[in-house]
């Protein structure tokens, strides 16, 4: 049996962080008694797309992070950018509130380019023989 623990580890958190995106999506939606859509409150539509650009960019980092993995390419280094990931899409929540924490959206969408960049060069070097 092929166990993946990097990848296991990574899909875990993108599980729980996108139930920390929902969760701040709710808190907005109760406060506001907004049940459905954004009733074009900005709050809202920030939290909203906040998950959705998760959601957009994890599915990518997700399948690299596997492939690179099944591939037996990945090391403590996988790990490590699994964790940045994470980390740089928790600032980005933050920063989709704006105010004080709008830094956390620049470094959030930066840490997730690099991130995405990286893995797709290795995953690439694999696939050519090269790594």
């Amino acid at each position: 049996m092929i166990v993946l623990p990097v990848t296991l580890a990574a899909a875990a958190a993108a599980a729980v962080l996108n139930i920390w995106l929902s969760i701040r999506i709710g808190a907005v939606r109760q406060a506001l008694g907004i049940n459905v859509g954004d009733g074009g409150n900005e709050a809202l539509q920030r939290r909203m797309r906040a998950q959705l650009n998760y959601v957009e960019n994890t599915a990518f980092v997700l399948v690299l992070i596997a492939a690179i993995e099944l591939a037996g390419r990945g090391s403590w280094w996988l790990s490590l950018v699994a964790a940045a990931y994470f980390l740089g899409r928790v600032a980005h929540g933050f920063g989709m509130d704006g105010g004080k924490w709008k830094v956390g959206r620049m470094i959030g969408t930066l840490v997730t380019m690099l991130v995405q960049l990286g893995l797709a060069v290795v995953a690439a070097l694999v696939a050519a023989g090269v790594m």
